[in-house]
């Protein structure tokens, strides 16, 4: 198989999976006891008005209609109308998955420069107290719950030395309109150093200790003993020759982390209240607003997919091992 129908193959189980994805979270909520009607029952809503709803919501037709009617809604980019809201659910979602996507990146990419700085260090300090040292600050923060962490981040620079806000994503009574000054703004990045810090000192353990193991493999191979004997400078042997050759595997594990992490969102979202998508999601559910719900979980679940299905590309271009078979 060459690499060009590696590559269709690929795509063709990209849209597989999607499908049954889409088919899996569409059966989950319908099979949910109750409707969205049911949260009002309580507050005094009359059965005609009850029953009015759910035609009005197409609730009321067969569960294969609602089926090729969501799909079909899925394929011209519409996620519905919120039934708790009463608007479409692409503008209720895309500025809170933003929010999401933006702080759980920037926390991921501060875990991988520092985990992977770090691991290569480690492996090259191999046997010393510094790599001991390491290995438990490691294995304390991945063992940690993102509460916990969340907690002890609020705790010291917010409670404690109160150079950073305890929470929210921007001041009180700043309002903004463009996705520029959403998010390009200093008071944006300034409510946002705690979050990312508890996010990244969380998912920092995983690519550090990986890059550590890789590393340990890879100063065992003789083009690093030529490259010392040359006389080249230590820094230049770790960071350009070895830390180097022993990125690869992290490729992977950067997919399988980034959906770990966009998934996890949630907790951090609730520790600093932030407005983001796992929070809408959670209420949505509390709401049985479907279409809210089912948008949260379809764009948090593509970002996994397609995160893997750009790893296995990237795998299959970087390493000349691999085989298209």
């Amino acid at each position: 198989m060459g690499l060009q129908e590696f590559v269709v193959r690929r795509i063709a189980q990209l849209i597989f999976t999607f499908w049954v994805f889409v088919t899996i979270l569409f059966v989950l909520f319908r099979a949910a006891p109750g409707d969205p009607t049911s949260m009002f029952v309580g507050q005094g809503m009359s059965a005609e008005a009850r029953e009015e709803t759910i035609q009005r919501l197409g609730l009321n037709e067969p569960l294969h209609v609602q089926y090729f009617d969501y799909m079909g809604q899925l394929l011209t980019g519409n996620f519905g109308t919120s039934f708790r809201y009463n608007e479409p659910v692409w503008d209720i979602l895309v500025v809170k998955f933003w929010n999401t996507i933006i702080l759980m990146g920037s926390a991921l990419v501060l875990a991988y420069v520092l985990g992977v700085t770090f691991g290569a260090l480690l492996g090259w300090y191999r046997g010393t107290s510094f790599e001991r040292g390491g290995i438990i600050v490691a294995l304390m923060a991945r063992s940690s719950p993102e509460f916990w962490t969340g907690i002890i981040v609020l705790s010291i620079f917010s409670f404690w030395l109160g150079v950073f806000p305890s929470g929210g994503m921007r001041s009180i009574g700043v309002e903004t309109t463009s996705f520029a000054g959403r998010y390009l703004a200093w008071d944006f990045v300034y409510h946002m150093v705690l979050p990312m810090l508890a996010g990244a000192i969380y998912y920092m353990a995983t690519p550090m200790l990986l890059m550590r193991n890789t590393m340990l493999d890879v100063l065992k191979a003789d083009f690093i003993e030529i490259k010392k004997a040359e006389g080249l400078p230590e820094s230049q042997v770790l960071f350009r020759h070895a830390a180097r050759n022993s990125v690869l595997p992290l490729v992977t594990v950067m997919a399988l982390v980034s959906g770990t992490a966009i998934g996890g969102s949630l907790v951090i979202e609730t520790v600093f209240n932030w407005p983001g998508m796992g929070r809408e999601m959670v209420q949505s559910i509390n709401y049985n607003d479907y279409p809210v719900a089912m948008g949260s979980f379809f764009l948090m679940g593509s970002v996994v997919i397609v995160m893997n299905f750009l790893a296995d590309l990237a795998y299959g271009f970087l390493d000349p091992r691999v085989q298209y078979d």
